[in-house]
């Protein structure tokens, strides 16, 4: 059985824009600061350039490494990534994450670009179900949203800036 969370915002912005922000070791990471027991992101390196199959290296807060290896990579409309490497107590309650983004421009450009944000999580075994889900409920999902909200205040702030 697979566990997930979603998170979904709409960016004031083009699909383009919204997935290049996501994809960006530099910008993203102040932008990802956690949320309960989720660590902030301090930094993520590529460790050859964006492509299928290329992997990051995510340090987040708690002094953890992870590893995201990229599964889709369909600039602006999709971008996928496994993630490994977890450590306790997380590692003792889920083997794997698969996230999913998904960008769609709003037929209406006033309107921005639609983002989903997708976790899917592999328990290591049916009695941590419990917990991942409360895990999942309490802490990732709610991570996820600051997320898109700091990237909707990051790409209002670069329209503002941008001469017209």
């Amino acid at each position: 059985m697979y566990l997930s969370c979603t998170a979904q915002a709409t960016l004031p912005c083009s699909a383009e824009a919204a997935f290049d922000l996501s994809a960006d070791p530099v910008r993203f990471p102040p932008l990802f600061r956690g949320y309960g027991l989720i660590p902030s992101i301090r930094s993520i390196t590529l460790l050859s350039p964006l492509a299928l199959g290329c992997e990051r290296r995510v340090a987040n807060s708690d002094g953890s490494v992870l590893t995201e290896r990229v599964t889709a990579l369909q600039r602006p409309h999709l971008h996928a990534y496994t993630l490994s490497g977890f450590r306790p107590p997380f590692s003792w309650l889920v083997r794997q994450g698969v996230a999913r983004w998904t960008f769609a421009d709003a037929t209406d450009t006033a309107r921005g670009c639609a983002v989903e944000w997708r976790y899917t999580f592999a328990p290591r075994a049916a009695l941590s179900q419990p917990f991942v889900v409360l895990l999942l409920r309490c802490c990732m999902q709610p991570a996820m949203q600051r997320c898109l909200d700091a990237m909707a205040r990051a790409c209002a702030a670069s329209l503002a800036t941008t001469p017209v």
